[in-house]
């Protein structure tokens, strides 16, 4: 069950995460209750707000490239993609604040299914 809590909890934190702090504690809360227990739903929130951060970033950039591709052309996708990259970055850096926030969410989601 760290697995799906994991990959649920991605997909919760790429669309919570803009919430300022309330998304990802959530998002964590989500995976520790599936991961089910404390140890187990703190690792389940940490990874899960890594990994949904860094799968931010990735779409990111694809979709900066993408709509610059198509209304730019090759130029358009070049800035596009480097707009895109430099907004990812920033989502990058703050993977940290986001797993450290899944993590408390998930050790509380995993406590309370305990």
């Amino acid at each position: 069950m760290l697995i799906v809590g994991v990959i649920v909890g991605a997909i919760a934190m790429v669309v919570l995460g803009e919430l300022p702090v309330l998304g990802p504690l959530l998002a964590g809360l989500v995976a520790g209750l599936i991961a089910k227990g404390t140890g187990r739903g703190a690792l389940a929130g940490f990874l899960s707000g890594t990994i949904g951060s860094i799968l931010a970033a990735v779409v990111l950039t694809g979709l900066g490239a993408f709509f610059g591709g198509v209304f730019g052309g090759l130029f358009g996708a070049g800035a596009g993609g480097l707009v895109g990259s430099i907004v990812g970055a920033g989502l990058f850096i703050a993977s940290l604040y986001l797993g450290i926030l899944g993590l408390i969410g998930g050790a509380v989601g995993g406590a309370l299914r305990k």
